[in-house]
This record gives structure tokens, sequence and C-alpha cells, in this order.
């Protein structure tokens, strides 16, 4: 393993080609492929989340990839945890880490460390989500601005999550959740001793390519997927539930709408989060290259040997564009 960088991290909206990049960078610098995507850390929708494939995950070593079942609240604390283990591992093997994802949360904490909020007991977790169950998310942000109301004026009324977090925290520790985040615990990873790869393909090929790969994922199987997790009666707050595509192909499951009905709606979930993932790193993505996919394989490489000072496969060592203003 190469020893000017601990690692490098690739980020990207929905269906960048991320995974893609990740894979051929581990191949060629011996590398190990750790996910920073909080949807498919779940085993239960391997195809509606685009995880790799088998044969792809064969290719290259993989860590936390279809790992967590649906039944569990995963968070940014816990894929840290997870993280911290994966670190030591590859240092021990001599492996570079490469973490690839969509999710900008994860990376930030990655190099930045977390608000130090208190684990919540798994039985006041589980009577939260029990009684929150069905509850409209307008009315427990009333019920949390009843408690906490330092906490639900930063939230807003829509956001149910985060929202039942809070709740979940007050109730363990009697305390406002934004009390917590000032405190943080420390970086994992150095930022600038990462190579940060942003993935930024022009946007109306990639809402086109969302679209197509969505309809691939209805002909692999994506509603055979949703039907079983369905078919568990799961709290539909658990992020698992939530997945991109999931609530609209669940509603076309119970006929409550039709199916072409539900995958336009899916379809259109998706342009909408990979716009807010582009509008996240933009403004919180500070010292990330942003490179068209196309280059992206070419960028890293002149990246990593100008800054290791040792040619990768005769890239020349012209340094990848950055963030556009």
């Amino acid at each position: 393993m190469a020893q000017g960088y601990q690692a490098i991290l690739i980020a990207g909206p929905t269906a960048s080609g991320k995974s893609a990049l990740a894979i051929a960078l581990a191949r060629r610098l011996g590398g190990v492929v750790i996910n920073a995507d909080s949807m498919q850390v779940y085993r239960d929708l391997r195809i509606l989340t685009a995880r790799p494939t088998p044969d792809e995950e064969a290719s290259a070593p993989h860590r936390l990839f279809g790992t967590v079942d649906a039944a569990e609240a995963w968070s940014v604390g816990k894929w840290l945890r997870a993280m911290e283990a994966e670190l030591a591992q590859a240092r021990a093997e001599g492996s570079l880490p490469i973490v690839t994802g969509g999710t900008g949360l994860y990376f930030k904490a990655l190099t930045e460390g977390l608000s130090d909020i208190p684990t919540v007991p798994e039985d006041i977790r589980v009577a939260v989500r029990t009684a929150t169950h069905d509850v409209p998310a307008e009315q427990l942000h009333e019920e949390l601005a009843h408690r906490d109301p330092e906490t639900a004026a930063q939230l807003r009324p829509s956001d149910r999550q985060r929202i039942i977090r809070a709740l979940e925290v007050f109730q363990a520790t009697g305390q406002p959740l934004v009390r917590f985040q000032g405190a943080r615990a420390g970086a994992l990873l150095e930022a600038d001793a990462c190579l940060r790869v942003f993935l930024a393909p022009e946007r109306d090929a990639l809402y086109a390519r969302i679209d197509a790969r969505f309809d691939a994922m209805v002909s692999l199987g994506a509603l055979e997927e949703v039907k079983a997790l369905a078919a568990r009666r799961l709290d539909p707050a658990l992020p698992c539930m939530r997945a991109h595509g999931a609530p609209w192909l669940i509603k076309a499951l119970h006929g409550e709408m039709a199916l072409p009905e539900a995958i336009q709606r899916a379809k259109a979930d998706t342009r909408h989060y990979a716009k807010r993932q582009f509008t996240w790193f933009r403004h919180q993505g500070e010292g990330w290259l942003w490179v068209d996919p196309a280059e992206a394989e070419r960028a890293v490489l002149a990246s990593w040997s100008f800054v290791e000072g040792a040619p990768v496969g005769g890239v020349d060592n012209r340094a990848p564009a950055t963030k556009p203003a």
C-alpha cells in the first residue's frame, strides 16, 4: 500500500458510477472497497439500492455492504463504529481503504467527527417507535415542540426521522438533542490526508441514467424484493423502509396506485435526491475534487501518482478539476 494518502473517498449522486470507479481503483491500487451509503448497508434490498452485484463484490474486497437487517435502525454513529474496525483491519492487511457512497453525512463524520449524542437504550427506542407508529409527522413535531422546543425549532415539521430521533434522545436523557450536538467525537481520518473525489456528471444525462436504471431494477426483481420486505410488516419509519422507490412500490403492491405511476414517482424521488446530493456537497464538501465520471479514474490516478511520487500506468500528473463555483 502506498503511504501518501490514508484513503481514497469517492462520493457523488446516485447512479454516477461510484461503485465502478471504486472497484477499478481497488484492483489497480490494492484496495478494499468500504461502503458509505446508508441504504446499501441493508441486506434486504440489493437490487433497489443498486448494491454491487455478487460478481462485482468478488472482483475486489468489499466491506459493510448488505450487513444489516432491515429491522435495525442503522445510523451514522453505528456506521462510524463499524468503519473504525474496518479501517483498522485494512491497516493490518496493508490494504488501501477506498470509501464510497452517496451519504454526505457519513463522509463529514468520518473526517470531522460526530456530535457526541448519548446512546439511546433499546427499550426506550422501541417504546418511542411503537408510540409514534402511524402518527403524522406534523403531530409528532408539535409534541417535540412541547417537550423540546429548542430542537423542534431547528427541524422541519415533515422531517419524521429526525423528530423521532429527538424524541428518543429527550426520553432517554431529559435533555434537548441540540445541547449534545456541540460536542464532537474525534474524526477517524484526516480530511487533507485523503484523496476526496466527487463524481459530477452532467445533470440531464444523470437523470436519464437514473430513470433507465430504475426500469432495469424493476426488470431484475426490485418489486419482488420490496414485496418480501413489506411482508415483514416492519415499522415504516425504519430507514430501510424508506429506501428510494420502496414506499411507492409498496403502495402499488397494496393496490393503492398503479405500478406505472409508482415507478414514475420513484424515479422522480430519486432524481430529487440526486439534486440534493449535489447541493449538499457544493455547500459541505470543501476540498473535494469534482470530476466528470468519464475522466474520474484518470484524474484519481494522476493525483495519486503526483502525491505518491510514482507514476501509475503512465498516467500524467495533471491535477483533476476542483469543485465548480
